[in-house]
């Protein structure tokens, strides 16, 4: 069996902004979920989770801090880094939807039309994340040299 190899994707300087301020964006958001945003965030853990929401919260603002520090300063893996933001994005929704639905207060999200609007930023983030890191670009060449290998067989 032959090894693909598939090439780093180079990002430009804006994607590279993107990624140090997302990136930042993380860290600080994981900081929030040990320290000074915690309560907040307990409000986003649906009721449904089998841990406790404090635990939830520390262990996801801890997930928040490394994917923050890996996104900013793991280049040579920075489109993995990506995808795994986005997943850890897409994951995490369901606390956003919890929170419309019980109409739960935090962030200065207390109407059920802030809360609403709130969803739509989620795949504004997974964008961001898949788009800053060269995710799309590196899963592109990944699917193509996967079809070039395959073809050759």
């Amino acid at each position: 069996m032959e090894t693909v190899q598939i090439a780093k994707p180079s990002t430009n300087k804006w994607q590279k902004a993107g990624r140090i301020v997302l990136g930042l964006f993380m860290v600080l958001a994981g900081i929030g979920h040990l320290t000074f945003q915690r309560k907040e965030f307990q409000a986003q853990v649906p009721n449904w989770v089998p841990v406790d929401k404090d635990i939830t919260v520390l262990l996801s603002g801890v997930a928040e801090i490394m994917l923050g520090l890996a996104l900013i300063a793991y280049a040579k893996q920075r489109a993995k880094v990506g995808i795994l933001l986005a997943l850890f994005f897409i994951a995490v929704f369901p606390g956003n939807v919890a929170q419309y639905l019980n109409h739960r207060d935090a962030f200065g999200l207390n109407s059920d039309k802030a809360r609403l609007a709130r969803l739509f930023f989620q795949p504004v983030l997974i964008i961001w994340a898949l788009w800053s890191s060269g995710a799309f670009s590196y899963l592109k060449n990944r699917k193509n040299q996967i079809n070039q290998t395959g073809d050759s067989h």
